[in-house]
């Protein structure tokens, strides 16, 4: 399956579980890279059709655009509006319902639905993000970056059948991407998968979309070496969050947590 994208965010818009650093980054033959290092290895692997965007100092998206090669029902989408972007890979097979109940265009792409879902989390929240995210019918993942507010909001579909992963740079940034190579060469040692069923906020932090009243459970992982790597994250089915997710207009997704 060949869906590439990539995703950076500085350390002062996106604050991922303290598990997923290792202390063996910096111990270890390689060492992690600048994100601007990061960046350029992505585009020198795909040097005529890799498309990347910059904002400042705060994030890039990059991504390989679609080459015309046979349909995949995985698809790789890029897509900006009102200042918010989105980087989604995968499809949604109830995406007909979901315009409509969105009121978008039956033409609009998962990318552009996302847009919408978000927008309507951020701005109305009649939903709790979980909820939201439930209803969606397929295999995915998706990035979307919010440059108004420095807001980033990530997550994996349950099924597996998208494969994502992130890490942390050198100099703390966080970084989102299906090119576990780039991770590995980006990050070294504080890198791992993103966990299925999972999405993650820029404020609100990680959680399981499909058990929200579980905290999130950081898991050793070690690597053939014997080197700590940055942890797995799993549902702690022993462990309930403290307060119950509220519905209505109060259910804005920037306050879920998981205190």
């Amino acid at each position: 399956m060949f869906l590439k994208m990539l995703a950076i965010f500085h350390k002062t818009f996106a604050h991922p579980p303290e598990e997923l650093n290792s202390p063996a980054s910096f111990s270890g033959s390689k060492t992690p890279k600048l994100p601007e290092e990061t960046l350029k290895d992505f585009l020198a692997r795909h040097p005529h059709n890799t498309f990347s965007v910059n904002f400042g100092q705060a994030a890039v998206l990059a991504y390989v655009p679609p080459d015309g090669r046979p349909f995949s029902p995985h698809q790789r989408l890029f897509c900006g509006f009102d200042e918010i972007y989105c980087l989604f890979l995968g499809s949604l097979n109830n995406l007909c319902a979901l315009n409509k109940q969105y009121g978008l265009s039956k033409g609009s792409n998962e990318a552009m639905f996302l847009i919408e879902a978000y927008r309507t989390l951020r701005d109305r929240g009649p939903y709790p993000a979980d909820q939201v995210l439930k209803e969606l019918d397929g295999s995915f993942a998706f990035v979307v970056y919010d440059s108004r507010v420095g807001a980033v909001f990530a997550a994996l579909g349950a099924d597996g059948g998208v494969k994502l992963y992130w890490g942390i740079t050198a100099d703390g940034s966080v970084v989102i991407s299906d090119d576990v190579d780039v991770i590995k060469e980006g990050c070294a040692k504080s890198y791992a998968p993103f966990p299925t069923g999972c999405m993650f906020h820029s404020e609100g932090g990680l959680m399981s979309f499909e058990h929200p009243m579980n905290k999130m459970k950081a898991m050793p992982r070690i690597d053939s070496e014997g080197a700590m790597c940055g942890a797995n994250f799993k549902v702690d089915v022993y462990t309930r969050v403290n307060s119950i997710p509220r519905r209505g207009s109060e259910a804005n997704w920037a306050e879920w947590g998981t205190d």
